[in-house]
């Protein structure tokens, strides 16, 4: 199918861009394109105007910023998953950008585009969570800070307000000694979307998990985090057994899971404590 008609700008600042959001009701941010544009086609979104981001100038960038990385909303899923800089700060976030669809999908798609549409079958939104990133985002009174825990809100919803644009994403470093972090996902053969996704953060001191963050994607709306696992693991060497019986506390966390055609939601759930288990020891691995 055609979308219906629209208006197409290609503002050259976030000031500009924000402005045309709030001038044109029913308009829609444009950056990688990759899930809106098939909407559109679909005409499940028909935004009255879009508003092109590829043009504006430092939106893209990576850098180090102490303690934490900062990640422009331009960024591509390529320039992630190929940085030195992510691969030695923050590997399991290069990890998870080098997973995501195909080389074309790769080079086009955004970090910023991806965590705003707030696909529960993504990749990204997941290990933002596990890791406890910001998320900045900018409007009209300025720019204001997300916990990305908080910044989900719904299936394909977050925390951003019509005329505000996801601008800085900030993750805190984990590329250090005695700390390992692993994403798994299980992908559906044909879209490369993950059926289910799992990010796990271990930190090991004296061979004990001191650290530990688990959380799953793609089972429900959101990324959810499974507590009760982690506190099972924390202050327990990561042995098999221990690690087994942690994963299994994964099932309780999910409750009501996501089912469809190619994956039920028994399915999903069994496939998240799988998953689980093998990302922590992997992680704790990885630790040591």
């Amino acid at each position: 199918m055609y979308p219906t008609s629209f208006d197409y700008y290609r503002p050259q600042s976030v000031a500009e861009a924000i402005q045309l959001l709030r001038q044109h009701p029913g308009s829609k941010a444009l950056a990688g394109g990759h899930s809106l544009l098939p909407q559109m086609k679909l005409r499940t979104s028909s935004p009255t105007a879009l508003v092109d981001l590829g043009r504006i100038q430092g939106l893209s960038g990576i850098s180090d910023s102490g303690g934490r990385l900062s990640i422009g909303a331009m960024a591509t899923h390529t320039a992630i998953a190929d940085s030195d800089l992510v691969k030695s700060a923050c590997p399991i976030l290069a990890e998870a950008a080098a997973q995501i669809g195909d080389v074309q999908v790769r080079n086009r798609g955004t970090i910023g585009g991806s965590l705003a549409h707030a696909d529960p079958a993504s990749d990204y939104p997941t290990v933002i969570v596990a890791l406890g990133a910001t998320l900045t985002a900018t409007g009209p009174a300025g720019d204001r800070d997300l916990p990305a825990e908080s910044f989900f809100t719904d299936l394909f919803t977050t925390a951003l307000n019509p005329d505000e644009l996801l601008t800085w994403v900030r993750v805190p470093k984990t590329g250090m000694p005695g700390m390992g972090g692993a994403y798994m996902k299980h992908k559906h053969p044909a879209s490369g979307y993950a059926v289910v996704g799992v990010a796990a953060l271990v930190g090991l001191e004296g061979g004990k998990c001191s650290r530990v963050s688990l959380v799953v994607g793609g089972t429900t709306a959101n990324p959810i985090r499974a507590k009760a696992a982690e506190q099972m693991l924390t202050g327990q060497a990561p042995t098999a057994e221990n690690v087994a019986a942690a994963s299994a506390k994964v099932a309780d966390a999910i409750g009501e899971p996501m089912g469809d055609l190619y994956a039920s939601g028994e399915y999903r759930r069994h496939l998240a404590t799988v998953l689980a288990r093998r990302a922590l020891m992997q992680a704790a691995q990885r630790a040591m």
